[in-house]
């Protein structure tokens, strides 16, 4: 099969061309991915770009973006496949009484014109380019973990009504994971590792201004650098750059051209979602020179 990327500058081209801004780092282990056919797995803080990383991908690479949400509970059913047993049901009450062979009839209502494929099945059978998204597997009981080491082994499915089904193309797979367990170890074998932290300032200013539209340089820059600041404190939940880039647009919305301590506490709700937080944040904005005003 042809690789879909030439090299690590290419990956990081294309990325930046659908607004992702990646480093050297994620482009080198989407690089592998592609090179290697391994699953990424990819864990960080919750709202540090995981799974944007995977849709930015397949905008990219004009794939189709196929997501299993991960969730406590989640099964075969819903992750690999199941029976349609209501319309095997009426297949077998119309064939009744007509000395039908029921081997006959079984190998019939075992096909594919009675099976309801979910994601992890529909990755694998896929024609067309496809970047498959495992999303929060950490939610996920460990015995579920299970259903996945065959899709990410060897890219097939087995059923035991059909056999093994085989992947008609390896997609590329992106799992990501925000810490809430430990992952097993025969996952995380599968697997290439990538951690996606906060971005650091130069690029977190760098992504508002690329997402923000109509803000300055200088704006851009204070925002960066306040939400910096209020990461350095002890929270229930630190911003998340989506969080960043909201407070960002509500700044430009407001007109505000520098933001003071009276501006941060005002907006400051956009950020932080827990009050305790916000009164952290708050009493950081009251004592700092850099937001005098």
């Amino acid at each position: 099969m042809a690789h879909r990327f030439t090299d690590v500058a290419s990956v990081r081209g294309g990325l930046h061309d659908v607004d992702y801004l990646a480093d050297d780092g994620i482009a080198g282990v989407v690089y592998l991915a592609d090179r290697l056919d391994k699953p990424v797995l990819v864990e960080g803080p919750a709202g540090t770009g995981k799974t944007q990383l995977a849709k930015s991908v397949a905008e990219m690479t004009g794939s189709r973006l196929i997501r299993l949400q991960c969730y406590e509970g989640l099964d075969e059913a819903k992750a690999l496949y199941e029976w349609n047993y209501k319309k095997q049901l009426l297949r077998i009450q119309a064939e009744r009484g007509e000395g039908h062979d029921w081997n006959a009839l079984s190998d019939d209502i075992f096909s594919d014109e009675f099976l309801l494929t979910r994601p992890l099945l529909e990755a694998i059978r896929a024609e067309d380019p496809v970047v498959l998204l495992i999303d929060e597997v950490d939610r996920v009981e460990v015995e579920t973990e299970a259903l996945l080491l065959e899709v990410l082994s060897d890219y097939q499915v087995s059923i035991p009504e059909m056999g093994t089904l085989t992947a008609n193309q390896i997609p590329l797979v992106f799992l990501t994971s925000n810490n809430t367990r430990e992952l097993s170890e025969a996952l995380k074998r599968r697997c290439l590792y990538l951690h996606v932290d906060y971005p650091d300032l130069e690029r977190e200013k760098e992504i508002v201004l690329t997402k923000v539209p109509d803000i300055t340089e200088s704006l851009a820059d204070q925002v960066a650098r306040v939400v910096r600041s209020i990461r350095q404190l002890e929270l229930k939940k630190a911003p998340s750059v989506s969080e960043t880039l909201d407070w960002a647009k509500t700044l430009v919305l407001l007109g505000v051209e520098r933001i003071d301590a009276r501006t941060a506490t005002e907006t400051v709700n956009i950020l932080l979602k827990y009050r305790s937080d916000i009164a952290k944040a708050t009493k950081e904005f009251a004592g700092s020179e850099a937001l005098a005003s």
